[in-house]
């Protein structure tokens, strides 16, 4: 009961001082929580807010399991945002170069942004087992490198221009297009506006992937074994330098798959409005959902969700639409803070549950 206790008290925790945080903001702002929290509520539940809620969940969860391999070894990958935008960028290139089959076509759209988001996150890797460079700083700098510098260079080298997009990579053809799930969405919600991107089929796939690998093989082991305790992982036989690269890479695998969503399902090009923030958000949505494939889901789709219905907030005129960015942020450190509470019962638990022992065994 007390284990499930300390699963369950720190996300909900969280959620309460989120709410009453932002209740207290609303109130200095002028505006009344009650009215502007039942107008997300009444705007949130409408169809077409939902399929935007699915849409936009997808790349969050993807995120946030590319987060979650990182941490579970202790490995803090705070590169998904350049990872996701540079393997979109390429991806995005091929799709509009190749000429395939559709079936074929989408698959090496999502086979190039695997292996660039792998490549690219396997650079910190490798700088950490071979200088000793911590993965925060170099996946920093390469966040950079790839938008900044690689991004910025290439979208002028390739540039179609197109007055709708500005400066834009060209589209991708019907066969490179991910199909949508409209058929099924009309069937649940009932018909809306919005398409809702099939993509979200590839996002499950992963999520029921990363909870095999990490519970049931001996690669998931590695990685939770040397992120609990390197030295005694090392002493069994796990090689933690060769974990460590191996970790970053598949985060940054999946973190390719961060962008295609949009990509394969709305935009079908890269352009300067292609969205960001991405990586970030991943963050915010492992740590609520604790690392855990379903955890992640529920949260990713909590935070969908928020950044969805949040414009009523705007367009009624209740508060100012960055106040959903306050809930968001109060949420991440709440998060924190309630898992730092509940790490430190469990481990006074612990303590109380060992005295007792060895005061019945004298």
């Amino acid at each position: 009961m007390k284990s499930r206790l300390l699963v369950l008290a720190p996300p909900v925790a969280s959620l309460i001082m989120a709410f009453v945080i932002s209740s207290i903001v609303l109130l200095i702002s002028g505006a009344n929580p009650l009215t502007a929290f039942s107008n997300i509520i009444e705007f949130g539940f409408r169809p077409n807010t939902l399929v935007e809620t699915l849409n936009w969940s997808t790349p969050l969860y993807l995120s946030a399991i590319a987060v979650a391999i990182g941490f579970r070894m202790n490995l803090f990958n705070i590169g998904v945002e350049g990872q996701y935008i540079i393997a979109a960028f390429m991806a995005a290139q091929v799709g509009h170069v190749v000429s395939l089959p559709p079936v074929l076509h989408v698959s090496v759209i999502i086979i190039t942004a695997m292996v660039v988001g792998g490549f690219w996150a396997g650079l910190a890797g490798l700088l950490k087992v071979t200088r000793n460079i911590n993965e925060v700083i170099s996946t920093i700098m390469l966040n950079s490198i790839a938008v900044g510098g690689v991004v910025s260079y290439l979208l002028g080298v390739w540039d179609v221009p197109d007055p709708g997009l500005d400066t834009a990579l060209g589209d991708i053809p019907p066969s490179g297009q991910f199909p949508s799930l409209n058929w099924l969405s009309d069937a649940v919600v009932g018909e809306t506006r919005s398409d809702t991107w099939g993509f979200v089929v590839i996002a499950i796939v992963v999520g029921f992937a990363y909870h095999y690998m990490i519970n049931r093989t001996s690669l998931g082991y590695d990685l939770r074994a040397t992120g609990a305790n390197p030295s005694a992982a090392e002493a069994s036989g796990v090689d933690p330098k060769r974990t460590i690269v191996i970790a970053m890479v598949l985060s940054g695998m999946v973190a390719g798959l961060v962008g295609l969503p949009e990509l394969l399902g709305a935009s079908h090009s890269y352009s300067l409005r292609f969205t960001q923030g991405l990586g970030f958000g991943g963050i915010a949505v492992a740590l609520l959902g604790r690392n855990h494939a379903g955890g992640i889901a529920i949260a990713a789709l909590l935070f969908g969700w928020l950044g969805r219905a949040s414009g009523v907030l705007e367009v009624r005129g209740d508060a100012p639409r960055e106040i959903i960015s306050i809930i968001t942020g109060v949420i991440m450190l709440s998060v924190v803070v309630a898992y730092a509470i509940a790490e430190r019962y469990k481990r006074i638990e612990e303590a109380k549950a060992a005295a007792s022992l060895t005061g019945a065994e004298s």
